[in-house]
């Protein structure tokens, strides 16, 4: 007849499936009573070997992990087990959760990769963009401060505009209405910002 935790163990193994096994072991005799997704060439009544329980530490009432373990293939295991008294306080089965930890640890990896310095932007591709030059000076600006655009102040706004007068992004053609938008101002607002920052007056450009 089917532990009455089987139902519970079987949820578990489907959950976590196929990156982990469940175990149902007996305490009292040592053995395997129960297992579902099996990693290892095991079986119903063999050793269970808890003696390793033994070599932990408890991180909580009656369970102990995650700990590592290694599978003969070399495969890492992180693994946690509980104990699981009768009404009498009598240890009545170990349950046991292995996860296989490769599909994690390459997954880190790739994102590791992506995480990675990106390479700066060929020269000869982007020196003339001054656009480019604008996005990275104000998104540079705001994650720096750690602040939304619409929320700088005057005083940011000015520091910010002299920034981008020394990269010669004011200097270029039509740099005003898209200076104005990436800062979310006017462009009225935007030429005596520029006028402020310059230290002497700066006529409208019509265009």
């Amino acid at each position: 007849m089917p532990h009455r935790l089987a139902p519970v163990c079987d949820a578990i193994a489907r959950l976590l499936s196929p990156h982990a096994e469940v175990v149902l072991h007996d305490p009292v005799k040592d053995e395997v009573i129960g297992i579902w997704s099996a990693f290892a060439d095991r079986a119903v009544g063999d050793p269970s070997l808890l003696g390793e329980l033994e070599e932990l530490s408890a991180t909580g009432p009656d369970v102990y992990g995650p700990y590592p373990k290694s599978l003969a293939d070399g495969r890492r295991l992180s693994s946690v087990s509980a104990v699981l008294r009768d009404d009498n306080g009598e240890p009545d089965v170990v349950l046991c959760i292995n996860v296989d930890r490769t599909a994690f640890e390459t997954a880190s990896r790739v994102l590791a990769a992506f995480a990675a310095p990106v390479v700066g932007q060929p020269r000869v591709l982007f020196e003339h963009d001054w656009s480019e030059t604008l996005n990275e000076l104000v998104a540079d600006y705001v994650r720096e401060r750690q602040v939304a655009v619409d929320q700088l102040t005057k005083e940011d706004r000015l520091e910010l505009l002299v920034q981008l007068d020394k990269a010669g992004v004011l200097s270029q053609r039509r740099a005003v209405p898209t200076v104005a938008r990436a800062l979310q101002v006017s462009r009225s607002a935007l030429y005596q910002l520029i006028a402020q920052a310059r230290k002497e007056p700066i006529d409208a450009d019509p265009s």
